[in-house]
């Protein structure tokens, strides 16, 4: 982690991040929910608890952290690809856990994609447990679904 540093993440922060995430490989970012205003409102509802890694003002690193009263979860989690493995995504994932505890929150949850091999390597490897006791559903809410949903 050498020269690299972590700090709450700001909505000033939204365009570096995103010109982050656009170069992670296998990345999935989402043409309505990862765009400025939403992210702007999640750090909004949130505050304090994303975070942001930097190496010479460049954001290197990032973790989207928020909870439902209950429960965390991590969003956006990824280290640039050339500084992997120096302990950036494990010290900016510590930094959210305490943010998280501080908080009264107990649980963290986190959503990798099943081709994401090295994400779900890393996770598993660090204590974390993949759930095969229930099922996540997506709905897109628009208003051609709600009514077809509704009919």
């Amino acid at each position: 982690m050498e020269g690299v540093t972590l700090r709450a993440m700001t909505k000033e922060d939204y365009e570096g991040a995103y010109k982050l995430w656009e170069t992670i490989h296998g990345f999935g970012l989402l043409s309505v929910d990862d765009k400025e205003e939403r992210i702007h409102a999640f750090i909004d509802r949130n505050p304090g608890l994303s975070v942001v890694a930097v190496k010479d003002n460049e954001i290197v690193g990032t973790i989207l952290c928020g909870h439902d009263g209950r429960k965390g979860c991590f969003y956006h989690v990824c280290v640039r690809e050339d500084l992997r493995r120096q302990g950036i995504g494990k010290a900016m994932s510590v930094a959210c856990m305490r943010a998280l505890k501080d908080e009264g929150i107990n649980c963290v949850s986190l959503n990798s994609f099943k081709r994401n091999n090295l994400g779900n390597s890393f996770w598993s490897g660090e204590g974390y447990k993949l759930r095969d006791d229930y099922n996540m559903y997506d709905f897109l809410l628009n208003e051609e679904n709600i009514t077809k949903f509704n009919s």
